[in-house]
């Protein structure tokens, strides 16, 4: 049994969006960071990724909050993604010029962590983001975010418990949902499953429920365990966070009133816009590995990589068309009319769910990777348009 409930602080990342209005929001509602807090009692704040905040903007969250709210925040992609951690390109003046105008919210008890969410391209090198830990703030915690699966390994847990740095523990597409404590708190961010982009997602109860008993046994090695909902389309991170909090026994009633109006507006059938620009954002960003992984499975990459190249005939391969054989089983790629074709059994298992089977891996790892990424990035951005069908003579 949880010792307390008193050290789970779950919330959303962000507050602040418009189509919140309606499941969550008033129509009209002043200050959506003071009705978030009447709700959850802490927040990730995604702005900061963006942009610098400005010392007013900070000053604001510190005042229109109640005492016992808890932030945490993203540092600024110029340090994460453009930048890359590298020490060379000035990396540590941006880390103290970002705590310095993030400050207030530490004298002020208002501060959880600092989450260094990396890009997905940045693979596992030990020593790169040993020095970058060198760096950080003694006074501040912070959390890291892995988007490489090469840094799901023994050295990386080391590291990270040797700079009490906690990993953060993730529910998306590319990595395990694997827990590691390597600090005296928790973070726990669940994106979701969507696939244009991952967080245009709504979590069943039944994918929620395996949660339970994680937190459970983490609230008990740890001081607090942070966990964010990024699912923010439509509302779907209050109703998530709510459902999980119920299922730990620490819904109040006034969080129950909420999570009761969100599911019954989520009752009404509703045709929600597609984020067609942020898939393509997410796609942009993403690697060769990183997309693949998003359509084959562990499993069935390593069948497709023990595949000899002199198995694969590719028959025809134009900027339109790519034909294939793998032994006997035939491959075709409409890339304008946006059709996949094969035909061997395990296909005909994994293309309702628009996801490859080892011979399709094999195909893609086989071509020129720039053509196979851009391949990728079109179905990643744009599935709904493809079609998966079998093939027939």
């Amino acid at each position: 049994m949880v010792k307390t409930l008193n050290n789970i602080l779950f919330g959303t990342s962000g507050w602040s969006y418009r189509d919140w209005i309606g499941p969550f929001y008033k129509k009209g509602e002043k200050s959506m960071l003071r009705a978030h807090s009447k709700v959850f009692k802490t927040v990730e704040i995604d702005s900061t990724f963006y942009a610098y905040p400005s010392k007013g903007t900070v000053m604001g969250w510190v005042r229109y909050s109640p005492e016992e709210y808890v932030f945490s925040a993203k540092l600024p992609k110029v340090i994460t993604h453009e930048k890359m951690l590298n020490l060379e390109e000035g990396v540590e003046r941006d880390l103290n010029r970002f705590c310095d105008l993030i400050r207030p919210l530490l004298l002020n008890g208002k501060l959880g962590c600092l989450l260094i969410q990396l890009p997905p391209k940045y693979a596992f090198d030990l020593d790169h983001l040993d020095r970058f830990f060198r760096i950080l703030p003694a006074e501040f915690r912070f959390a890291v975010e892995f988007r490489h699966a090469s840094w799901m390994r023994d050295d990386t847990w080391k590291l990270l418990k040797k700079n009490g740095v906690a990993y953060t523990i993730v529910d998306e597409p590319l990595l395990p949902p694997e827990v590691q404590v390597t600090s005296d708190f928790a973070y726990i961010r669940w994106h979701g499953h969507g696939t244009r982009p991952w967080f245009n997602y709504r979590y069943g109860i039944e994918e929620l429920k395996p949660w339970v008993p994680k937190v459970r046994n983490l609230a008990n090695k740890v001081k607090k365990v942070y966990g964010y909902f990024n699912n923010h389309f439509h509302g779907y991170a209050v109703e998530n966070c709510l459902q999980v909090l119920e299922m730990l026994g620490a819904l109040t009633s006034e969080q129950a009133k909420v999570k009761a109006t969100v599911e019954n507006y989520f009752e009404i059938p509703r045709k929600f816009k597609k984020p067609t620009l942020e898939a393509f954002a997410e796609a942009k960003e993403m690697t060769f590995e990183s997309l693949l992984s998003t359509f084959v499975d562990e499993p069935r990459l390593k069948r497709a990589r023990r595949i000899k190249d002199k198995e694969l005939t590719i028959q025809k391969e134009t900027h339109k068309q790519i034909e294939a054989l793998i032994r006997d089983y035939r491959i075709e790629m409409d890339l304008e009319n946006h059709v996949i074709l094969h035909d061997c059994a395990d296909w005909s298992r994994v293309l309702p769910s628009k996801r490859f089977c080892k011979h399709i891996g094999k195909l893609l790892l086989s071509m020129d990777k720039e053509k196979a990424l851009n391949i990728l990035k079109q179905i990643y951005a744009n599935k709904e348009k493809w079609e998966f069908k079998p093939y027939i003579e």
